[in-house]
């Protein structure tokens, strides 16, 4: 049984598997009487190595922050970009004086960039069109990080990194590049968690979901489904691969479904392998970049860490010297993960977030929750939106 490992030039990402434990039925949400669900406030004191209290007191502060946001930029306040940093604080670029002070009133932290959200993701279309044709060469992946207010371009050295911008005709300090990264391949190896097995490869299964005639599926990262294969758990199988947009060589988006058997369905907990309690999926909000969150696969099992970006494109590439394949429309994030946690499952608080995609090739994750680290998940709510899909919850 193998590890499905397609290359990611760069950063080599293995492709994770998730857990998702086949049940009979839906399993009862916890109740607590508490604002949030105890296994979610485990999980995230575990993450962050701080006690419960501390933990719902963070939550609690993250989501006044956002609330007083939202509120804002509904009377018309401008923005252009926010995050958390390291403290949980909301950072927020302000469009303007009158912005800023409405913002520090407010309690907010405001600042004022040279670029923000908007420009960024231009210059991000300018290197996306560049890769159209043919995936960049010793590139493994170039995101929006507004914490510095750069296009991050992550290469093997600096020359493939600059042979990729000057295709692009992109120059200027909006761009970041960092040397050095790894290559990558999207990374595979049935509680979201599990492992699930398919044509002799391991991938983990990622979140149950369901269409508007009550049919089940299974949302998984795209490469772990590959030519629709039938897929199994503990030797006995459970679905049938329906979707990919994934395909080696081409250019892809890593997310895929998967039709349930008639009478299996997908857990609304997320395993943890015991490293936790065990979070209940109650919905699919996208959580802020800064935000902490963790994921479950049949490899590393249970790991922790923080949201990086989103919209990132990656570089996979083949182990086997076939074409490249360039991947858009990922997250990026500082959890840990190696092959066979494909289609994993991530989740923050108890809001499910993605499937992992891929990481650094070599990346060896310690055996710890908070193990140093870096991965690539496909976010669940563009997986279900484009299906049309609805996530099961508890």
């Amino acid at each position: 049984m193998r590890n499905s490992r397609k290359r990611l030039t760069v950063l080599t990402a293995a492709v994770l598997l998730s857990s998702a434990t086949v049940v009979s039925g839906a399993q009862a949400a916890d109740s607590t009487g508490t604002r949030y669900d105890t296994a979610m406030i485990s999980a995230l004191a575990t993450s962050l190595g701080v006690s419960e209290q501390a933990a719902v007191e963070r939550l609690d502060r993250e989501t006044t922050q956002r609330n007083t946001l939202s509120s804002l930029e509904r009377k018309g306040v401008a923005t252009d970009g926010s995050f958390f940093d390291a403290d949980g604080d909301l950072v927020v670029n302000a469009d303007g004086r009158q912005a800023t002070r409405e913002l520090e009133h407010a309690g907010l932290r405001a600042r004022t960039v040279r670029h923000g959200e908007d420009e960024l993701n231009k210059v991000k279309a300018e290197l996306d069109a560049a890769a159209l044709d043919r995936a960049p060469v010793g590139v493994s992946s170039w995101e929006v990080d507004l914490a510095t207010d750069t296009v991050t371009v992550k290469a093997h050295d600096d020359g493939s990194a600059r042979a990729f911008l000057r295709k692009a005709g992109v120059r200027g300090d909006a761009v970041r590049v960092v040397a050095d990264q790894q290559d990558l391949v999207p990374q595979a190896t049935i509680q979201p968690g599990a492992e699930m097995t398919f044509n002799g490869f391991r991938c983990s299964v990622g979140f149950g979901a369901r269409d508007s005639a009550g049919r089940q599926y299974l949302v998984t990262a795209g490469h772990c489904i590959e030519g629709l294969p039938v897929l199994s758990y503990q030797g006995t199988r459970f679905a049938q691969g329906t979707n990919t947009r994934f395909a080696m060589g081409s250019r892809s988006v890593d997310m895929g479904i998967a039709r349930l058997d008639a009478g299996n369905t997908i857990s609304t907990v997320v395993g943890t392998y015991g490293r936790a309690a065990e979070p209940t999926v109650l919905g699919s909000q996208r959580a802020v970049s800064g935000a902490t969150l963790c994921k479950s696969g049949r490899t590393t099992f249970w790991t922790c860490g923080r949201v990086n970006s989103y919209n990132v494109t990656v570089t996979y590439s083949d182990p086997n010297g076939g074409p490249n394949t360039v991947v858009t429309g990922l997250a990026s994030s500082s959890v840990c993960t190696q092959g066979g946690d494909s289609g994993g499952a991530y989740i923050s608080g108890n809001q499910a977030q993605g499937m992992t995609s891929g990481g650094p090739a070599n990346q060896r994750c310690n055996g710890s929750v908070n193990a140093p680290g870096s991965s690539y998940f496909q976010p669940l709510d563009d997986a279900l939106r484009h299906y049309g899909l609805t996530l099961n919850t508890a």
